[in-house]
């Protein structure tokens, strides 16, 4: 998306009181393919906190939630 066309999106946000975003499923998988890249056990054993509002509607937790087995 164009940098202008995405300063309209937040203005347009702004002004409705709409300002909430969330980070995409793919750009989380993208991130976190990184760390398991370096290290495959990285995540092994540990507890991830996904602080949200609400995980039916959470990338993170979802992305987590879908990987755990593979993380262990």
């Amino acid at each position: 998306m164009e940098r202008k066309a995405k300063n309209k999106l937040l203005h347009k946000a702004k002004k409705a009181k709409c300002d909430e975003f969330y980070t995409q499923y793919c750009d989380i998988q993208k991130e976190i393919d990184k760390y398991i890249e370096y290290n495959p056990d990285v995540f092994r054993g540990r507890v991830v906190y996904c602080n949200c509002d609400d995980p039916r509607i959470s990338n993170f937790f979802k992305y987590f939630f879908i990987n755990f087995s593979k993380f262990g």
